[in-house]
């Protein structure tokens, strides 16, 4: 039986945590190829410690030539994320740090079952929706991404110049007939310039904007507050602790919230299903949800490497459905092509519109003119109306 008075807890990390600056770092590769040649092949790994970030993986263009030539652009793509997220540190700085590039050609046993329109490896990827919140988002996930996203803009446009890149936060909520209706604990870890800021210096800095952004009545006098509880975080980023491309794969997707399949989305091209299958999930449970159908929606897909269709599609409303799981998932299936190359048809996915997923979610963000966040449309409510 599904629980409605509860606390549940979820974390977001910043741009500038190590693990997102080497997603960012992957995914920037990953669109520098895709705006070369939209059906390129990427799957990029990065590596950052103390002045040095490591690029792994493989890559594919079908002018060979032209892709020996492109990886000399990789080292500047690099630095000119670091750049970007603001890492002028003495031991990481986007002007001094090495970058060692080892990327190189795909397999071709693993393109030959992707040039049939198959996927390019076998697992299992979920969506979720809920409508606790305007995004159909879980709200402690939404809102931890919100303050850190509003602490990057006051960073990066002077307003608070002694906050630095590496951050994390985490939200308690209390729910009670499954709504979130306060906040029992906030976290909030910031990287500062001075020795001497201390936590009380710190709150004071950062929480007019976390109450910015938290909904009216959440915070109250019971609220427990932890910011920067081991007083100190002026050593951050790489250089305090070293970074991986798709170690923060809840922090990507639901809080933990949802299930998720293990696989990670930053520096895989849409051919991998680990990505495009997971967004694909995301855009049917975000339709569903909004259609009305369900108040949560979860959806998996499932798939082997070098098979189009996917191998099982399953629906669970976690009791909230207007009608039964079954119907829903026969409808999904009427409404989406849901092929590799029909997810990437349908969501258009084969552009270059990675790099900015790279933090603060992939998912619960406003579609883009340009196509990015194509998946959190909800352009489908009519025809899976009708579908039902």
């Amino acid at each position: 039986m599904t629980r409605n008075n509860y606390i549940f807890t979820s974390e977001s990390v910043s741009e500038g945590h190590p693990d997102k600056v080497c997603d960012r770092i992957s995914d920037a590769i990953l669109d520098a190829f895709l705006a070369e040649e939209p059906e390129a092949r990427v799957a990029c790994e990065t590596f950052a410690t103390s002045g040095m970030v490591v690029v792994g993986g493989e890559v594919g263009l079908t002018d060979q030539e032209r892709l020996k030539n492109y990886m000399g652009r990789i080292g500047q793509i690099a630095r000119d994320c670091i750049k970007d997220i603001g890492y002028e540190q003495e031991k990481f700085h986007w002007n001094t740090c090495h970058v060692l590039n080892f990327l190189h050609e795909q397999s071709a046993h693993i393109a030959q079952g992707v040039d049939k329109d198959g996927a390019g490896d076998q697992g299992i990827m979920f969506g979720y929706a809920t409508n606790e919140t305007e995004a159909l988002m879980p709200a402690p996930i939404q809102y931890s991404h919100a303050i850190l996203r509003r602490l990057a803009e006051v960073r990066k446009d002077g307003t608070e110049p002694t906050l630095r890149p590496d951050a994390k936060s985490q939200l308690s909520l209390r729910y009670v007939d499954g709504k979130p209706v306060e906040v029992t604990s906030v976290v909030l870890s910031t990287q500062h310039e001075l020795e001497s800021q201390g936590s009380a210096e710190i709150r004071a800095i950062v929480e007019p904007y976390i109450r910015e952004v938290l909904p009216d009545g959440w915070l109250n006098d019971k609220t427990e507050w932890w910011v920067n509880p081991t007083g100190t975080f002026v050593i951050g980023g790489p250089d305090g602790d070293a970074g991986l491309t798709g170690r923060k794969i809840i922090v990507d997707t639901y809080g933990g919230a949802a299930p998720h399949g293990g696989g990670a989305f930053s520096g895989k091209d849409p051919t991998k299903v680990d990505r495009s299958a997971a967004y694909a999930a995301r855009y049917l449970a975000k339709n569903v949800v909004a259609a009305g159908i369900a108040e949560k929606c979860t959806i998996q897909l499932s798939y082997a490497i070098g098979v189009s269709k996917p191998l099982s599609i399953y629906a669970d409303t976690h009791g909230t459905g207007e009608v039964s799981p079954e119907a829903i998932e026969k409808a999904v299936a009427e409404c989406m092509d849901l092929t590799p190359r029909g997810i990437r048809e349908h969501l258009q996915l084969n552009r270059p519109i990675y790099e900015r997923t790279a933090a603060y979610g992939h998912f619960g963000r406003e579609p883009d003119a340009d196509g990015g966040f194509s998946w959190e449309k909800i352009d489908l409510v009519d025809t899976l109306k009708k579908a039902v």
